[in-house]
């Protein structure tokens, strides 16, 4: 009996271990950032596909698990998203466009003019990247988005804003793809 008992033990520690698998990448429930010390929960995972592709996966880490999109897009707290790269080679002209594309559907002419100086500074930091390699957009309050690509980091964007309208280019009313929406949203 307990053996069997410290059986069911350890296999609940490897299973809290790795929340989820999606298209064969292994997302941690939780993680810690070593720079603040915020502890983020994975809320939700999907794929971005394209034309029956596997582009990336995506994942979104919140300090406080949510399923309503306008309290995510509204919020001013600590998150992630991690994308990893699925296919063979994405080229950097495919991400700023994309980037471009997400950001004009979703927000009004003034609010992406407030943003455009900003938007073309992350778009140059992007770069053609090929299957297993990572992308982390981390919000830090009062700072703003990290940028680290390859685990290299690019640099900051300021403001909550910023952070807002790039997960509005998965969350907000017309989202990269509807299925990915719902995957990052825990539905």
């Amino acid at each position: 009996m307990k053996r069997l008992f410290l059986l069911c033990w350890l296999l609940s520690l490897i299973s809290n271990a790795v929340a989820k698998d999606v298209a064969g990448i292994n997302l941690d429930e939780t993680m810690q950032r070593a720079e603040d010390g915020v502890t983020l929960q994975l809320n939700g995972a999907g794929v971005r596909e394209k034309f029956f592709f596997d582009i990336y996966v995506a994942a979104l880490y919140l300090q406080q698990k949510s399923n309503q999109e306008s309290m995510i897009l509204k919020s001013e707290a600590a998150a992630r998203v991690e994308m990893r790269v699925l296919y063979s080679k994405v080229d950097k002209e495919k991400f700023v466009q994309g980037w471009k594309d997400g950001f004009s559907a979703n927000l009004d002419q003034q609010q992406f003019s407030q943003i455009a100086e900003r938007l073309s500074r992350f778009n140059g930091w992007f770069e053609t990247l090929t299957e297993g390699e990572v992308v982390e957009l981390d919000y830090f309050p009062n700072k703003g988005t990290r940028v680290k690509i390859k685990g290299v980091e690019k640099g900051v964007i300021p403001g909550v804003d910023f952070f807002q309208a790039l997960l509005s280019v998965w969350l907000g009313e017309k989202p990269v793809t509807k299925s990915l929406k719902e995957d990052l949203l825990g539905l």
